[in-house]
């Protein structure tokens, strides 16, 4: 008898992406083994990790899940299962509107997803569990990571605020801490299997310690990653403005694997539309944080998120944000129209603003972003740095004899391939002789090229027989694994 294939299709935010490996470890604990790449829905079980944040989430589940019931009935025993946000949000109505779904799970119990097949299975029925608290920590989960040499290591789980556009507190639930020594035994964990950067993971990520009442124990915590030894770099993401405090700053800087890069949600420049949005800081708070981090990491690169047409944004408003960009200088910002979302405070608020306004607006702030963005990697010009070796990020590499990675502060470098063999994992060092607006390139020989254990890991995992490729992502993505994003929207939105 052959062996049961799976497949995960992942969509949102860091948070899916973390839990889809948890996914896939589960399954192949239970004897699956991944479909190859390009199967297309030919699985034995095809799992869905929804979002509930981005735009027609429910349009498109439901369009795939459609492609897949004439699949379903040509196999009998195919099974389908549907997790995620949406899943959390939707619990019964799934299977109502697609009844040929075999099981629902929610956000808090995705350890229960081959128990759920199996009972499906023998009932012959679908399985609609949704558990209302966390049942076990992601990273207590069996795994099977997407990359050698990066990982994600979630520190937190759930929101404790209250943001009018968001859903996903009512969906993940109140903030819940990771005790810090279990935290750092997975990393220690990780080093010890090669991996040489990790990227903490959490809703609100430097609100770390609120639950167990450390106010500093998210600097704490990068403090201590700096004593790992082997573990080259530290990144995090998505933190809050209103948590980012002084202690916080001053261990991104004293701590030599912690990168010079920080993605910090603006979402809006108006103090009035920021109140409107019920988030706990203003203008001046926002550029406050980024001069200090400025003062202390000058060559740091920052990120962000903004929301262009929130109900009730005025000219005016949208005008404040665009100060606040030209003020900030973002290396990039992911910029998102606003649209409703149901079961959300700003989906009924008055003074929706016109789509035509909102789209006006948009693409006014794209062009400053990309005309920042450019100017701001003119800088790094005549600049040597460290590229760690990334696997896939550079599309157009074989054609252009190149390698892609990126920098300790997350710009995506394309770089001359050196003489010498050279793997993912693995690190060199180049100097930077042309810039665009999102990429930068070493036209030059290699500086230095140094090969790592992460490196060897990945040699060690590419020489054995792998099934399938990574997970699919449903948003724009930075750094790695695969490669991580500069905290995208979806659930990060913070």
């Amino acid at each position: 008898m052959s062996e049961k294939t799976y497949e995960v299709r992942t969509y949102g935010c860091q948070m899916n992406v973390h839990d889809s490996e948890r996914l896939s470890g589960l399954l192949e604990g239970a004897g699956y083994v991944r479909a190859p790449e390009g199967s297309d829905g030919d699985a034995d079980v095809v799992v869905f990790n929804t979002c509930a944040v981005r735009e027609n989430a429910d349009n498109k589940l439901y369009g795939n899940l459609g492609r897949l019931a004439p699949m379903k009935t040509r196999r009998p025993g195919m099974q389908i299962a549907v997790g995620g946000c949406l899943a959390q949000k939707d619990r019964d109505t799934i299977v109502k509107k697609a009844p040929w779904v075999d099981v629902v799970f929610g956000t808090h119990n995705i350890g229960k997803l081959p128990v759920l097949l199996e009972r499906a299975r023998v009932q012959e029925e679908a399985q609609v569990e949704i558990a209302e608290s966390l049942e076990a920590f992601p990273s207590t989960l069996p795994t099977r990571r997407e990359s050698a040499y990066a990982a994600w290591v979630s520190i937190s789980v759930g929101c404790n605020n209250t943001c009018t556009f968001c859903i996903v507190p009512a969906l993940r639930g109140k903030e819940k801490d990771r005790r810090t020594g279990d935290i750092l035994a997975e990393i220690e964990a990780l080093v010890a299997e090669g991996v040489s950067e990790i990227t903490l993971l959490g809703q609100n990520v430097n609100a770390y310690g609120s639950d167990i009442g450390d106010r500093e124990a998210f600097s704490k915590l990068l403090r201590a990653c700096g004593k790992i030894e082997g573990l080259e770099r530290v990144r995090f993401t998505s933190p809050h403005p209103r948590d980012f405090t002084d202690d916080v700053i001053a261990a991104m800087a004293e701590t030599p694997n912690v990168m010079p890069q920080l993605h910090m949600p603006l979402q809006s420049g108006s103090d009035t539309v920021l109140k409107a949005m019920r988030r706990s800081y203003r203008q001046e708070r926002f550029l406050g944080i980024i001069e200090k981090v400025r003062a202390a990491m000058p060559h740091a690169a920052i990120s962000t998120d903004i929301i262009v047409g929130f109900p009730g944004e005025t000219e005016e408003d949208f005008e404040q944000t665009m100060h606040t960009v030209r003020e900030a200088r973002f290396a990039q910002a992911f910029t998102f129209q606003y649209s409703k979302r149901p079961g959300t405070p700003a989906a009924t608020m008055e003074d929706q603003i016109p789509k035509e306004v909102v789209q006006e607006r948009y693409m006014r702030l794209v062009a400053l972003q990309e005309e920042i963005s450019w100017e701001e990697n003119k800088k790094q010009v005549g600049r040597t740095v460290e590229v760690m070796v990334a696997e896939g990020e550079g599309r157009k590499d074989g054609a252009t004899h190149r390698l892609s990675g990126r920098a300790p502060d997350n710009r995506l470098v394309h770089f001359a391939k050196p003489d010498e063999d050279v793997r993912p994992g693995d690190v060199v060092t180049v100097e930077i002789t042309y810039a665009a607006p999102h990429h930068l390139l070493a036209e030059g020989p290699a500086k230095a090229v140094r090969r790592t254990r992460a490196g060897d890991a990945w040699e060690k995992r590419t020489a054995q027989p792998q099934q399938g490729a990574g997970v699919l992502l449903g948003l724009p993505k930075i750094g790695v694994p695969e490669p991580l994003p500069a905290a995208t929207g979806g659930c990060s939105v913070q």
